[in-house]
């Protein structure tokens, strides 16, 4: 990696709290300035899979994620450089509030963390629905709270009229912020919500491909796009050196790794492709609710992230694929699931026969499971050597019974001790996701055990 400046016109959108329509003034802006003719490079602080979807959906780029727990803070502006090269802006989607980050570590992986990391302005998108003269206070408040962090523009959101307007607009005449825009409310722009956020973009291509066009129009109408893009510009440069996933795979033949994607399967890091496919792979997706077999020379799997608790009958019913995961795990080969594979590959998923390849039954739960965590491999396996210790999320409402197999996948540290998952042969199977940027040698380590059985 070559460490230099590079100059890429940026902004952080961030909010004072969850649930004050970021996402959409985000997804907005990107779709608003790709229109426009601009290449905008989309980005999300934090783990979340879903947003980036509507990234991509409205700029045609892969929406990327900056989570500083996952990747740790000296990657941020690598993995940045990555996704934005060639870009002509880029839009970074914040989380939570401003200054939320991971529970009892101070600022670490939070959006203000991230735009200090990345030196970008921020614009605070405010909720004005039930406020007007307050609406300074606020402002000012995040604006002075971190000296470091940039907070120079907002853009007010869900306001109720001409006049609601001119009042929160004279409030923050004195506030030192610029306002950049003001958004009426709207319904058209609303994404459907379920029990673990945004409904994927898989699962409802032409309702989000309409969203994201009502998102762009609104922001069009509301917002100084000319303004924003000036204060984009205004970023300094951003110090390299840039992430790259380039490897020296082993000699030999490229393994085929297959990996799950569809409506059911739709939560994986961009990087996780360009990392098997720089360590030697040929990846190859595959829809499980379509294929009846895996791809042609599958020398090993990935089953990721997703919702097969929305879509289990249609999973249960597609036997020869079953039969053919099982299948491949019986002969050793390398399998890598994560939570939504980890239902997958058990027994039985809400009562419906799943690949049976683990002992466990699934079933669906009314409580969330969600956080960081740091873990420890209890076992060799695929995807990591016994001791090695990788930072991780979770965010389920299903639960595995028994939740770890006679050799568990991870020993859980932090927030609590506990193990879970299962290392069993080729097998690795775990609610836990993990960023392989952040866990130098996972993807290169897969891919040998391919190359090795193939």
């Amino acid at each position: 990696m070559v460490t230099s400046a590079h100059s890429v016109p940026r902004l952080v959108i961030a909010a004072p709290a969850s649930g004050t329509g970021k996402t959409t003034v985000a997804t907005g802006l990107m779709r608003a300035f790709a229109d426009a003719g601009l290449a905008v490079s989309p980005h999300k602080v934090g783990p979340d899979y879903i947003d980036p979807g509507y990234h991509a959906l409205a700029t045609g780029r892969p929406g990327r994620n900056l989570d500083a727990f996952l990747c740790g803070p000296e990657r941020i502006a690598p993995l940045f450089l990555h996704g934005a090269a060639g870009a002509e802006l880029a839009v970074i989607e914040g989380v939570m509030g401003l200054f939320d980050g991971a529970s009892g570590r101070g600022e670490l992986a939070s959006t203000a963390h991230v735009a200090k990391l990345l030196r970008a302005p921020v614009v605070l998108v405010v909720d004005a629905s039930s406020q007007s003269r307050s609406v300074a206070a606020l402002v000012h408040g995040f604006a002075s709270w971190d000296p470091e962090v940039r907070v120079a523009g907002v853009i007010l959101n869900k306001v109720g009229s001409d006049r609601h307007e001119a009042l929160l607009r004279e409030a923050l005449g004195g506030a030192g912020v610029p306002v950049l825009g003001a958004l009426r409310r709207a319904a058209d722009v609303d994404t459907p919500s379920r029990h673990l956020g945004l409904v994927p973009v898989a699962e409802r291509r032409a309702e989000a491909l309409d969203a994201v066009a009502a998102q762009a129009a609104r922001v069009r109408e509301g917002c100084d796009l000319d303004a924003l893009l000036a204060l984009a510009r205004s970023a300094p440069p951003v110090p390299g050196p840039v992430w790259s996933p380039e490897a020296a795979p082993a000699a030999g033949p490229r393994p085929v790794i297959a990996v799950a994607g569809g409506p059911a399967f739709t939560f994986s890091y961009a990087e996780h492709t360009e990392l098997l496919t720089a360590a030697g792979a040929d990846v190859v997706p595959f829809d499980p609710l379509r294929d009846e077999k895996l791809p042609a020379g599958t020398a090993g799997l990935v089953v990721g992230g997703g919702f097969p608790e929305m879509y289990a009958p249609e999973l249960s019913a597609n036997e020869p694929l079953r039969a053919a995961v099982s299948a491949l795990a019986a002969t050793g080969a390398p399998v890598a699931a994560e939570c939504a594979g980890l239902l997958y590959l058990s027994r039985s998923l809400d009562g419906r026969p799943m690949c049976g390849v683990l002992p466990g039954k699934a079933r669906m739960t009314s409580r969330l499971t969600l956080g960081y965590r740091e873990a420890v491999a209890l076992a060799d396996s695929p995807l990591a050597a016994a001791g090695t210790r990788v930072r991780g999320h979770e965010f389920h409402r299903t639960i595995v019974e028994p939740g770890a197999g006679p050799a568990p996948a991870w020993g859980f540290t932090t927030p609590e001790r506990r193990v879970e998952g299962y290392a069993a042969g080729g097998v690795h199977a775990s609610y836990l996701h993990v960023h392989w940027a952040g866990a130098p040698g996972t993807a290169g380590r897969l891919v040998a055990a391919a190359r090795s059985g193939a």
